[in-house]
């Protein structure tokens, strides 16, 4: 069975009791529920803890391994619980909260920057997309104000989940050309920025996010970097 991953329901939850399932030839551990998430879409894997009785573990962050698992890396070697132990999983809820803050952030402005992504990466205190853009934009200024509008509107960011047919038929959906959202498992998780009646947004993602737009708080502007001859990257540090 894969890996239950808890983050999806519930962004927030920050601790949870786990089993051990396996172990890794890399020397990961494998639980059978999570609240890390694993590094993906650019993102990057959690770091937190692992308790267990005798026991703790500083977790650097988690992956996806074979078989929809997730396998928890330990910041340095170390023995590790053996398989069958329970333990508790807990997050560096602080790191994990300001990455959630960035991929909102990002969200919106792809909204701001209504162009094709070619690539983004989301961190603690900057992230940044690539649009295929030929002409960079003339005021930066401008770019800035109305993402900060659109966080200080408190917009709700709430998901659902769409049929892989249904996606297919609606490929506007997705933004990201580098980037194909996850199919094959019949269905695909969108979230949504703002409600059914008022959206500003709507794209699949498999990634954590804040539950309302406020909580991003300030967003601040890096310039603008030319990566190619139709690429140009916009990066956001948070205030």
């Amino acid at each position: 069975m894969p890996t239950e991953l808890l983050f999806r329901a519930d962004a927030y939850l920050a601790e949870t009791e786990v089993v051990v399932l396996a172990h890794t030839p890399e020397g990961g551990i494998v639980t059978d529920v999570s609240v890390f998430y694993p590094t993906g879409g650019g993102q990057p894997g959690d770091s937190g803890w692992l308790d267990w009785a005798g026991g703790r573990l500083a977790i650097a962050t988690a992956v996806k391994v074979e078989g929809g698992l997730i396998a928890l890396v330990p910041a340095e070697p170390a023995p590790l619980p053996p398989i069958g132990t329970r333990a508790l999983q807990r997050l560096d809820w602080t790191r994990r909260h300001r990455l959630m803050r960035m991929h909102t952030a990002l969200h919106l402005l792809s909204v701001v920057v209504p162009l094709p992504v070619t690539g983004g990466q989301i961190g603690t205190e900057r992230g940044r997309l690539d649009f295929d853009m030929p002409e960079p934009p003339a005021d930066l200024a401008v770019i800035e104000a109305r993402l900060n509008k659109l966080i200080e509107r408190d917009l709700p960011v709430t998901d659902l989940w769409i049929t892989d047919a249904e996606l297919l038929e609606n490929p506007g959906l997705v933004k990201t050309m580098s980037v194909r959202p996850p199919m094959g498992q019949g269905r695909v998780r969108l979230v949504r920025i703002g409600t059914e009646s008022e959206q500003i947004d709507l794209q699949p993602c498999g990634g954590t996010h804040v539950a309302r737009s406020a909580e991003i708080g300030q967003i601040l502007l890096g310039k603008i970097e030319n990566k190619g001859k139709q690429n140009r990257r916009i990066t956001l540090h948070l205030a």
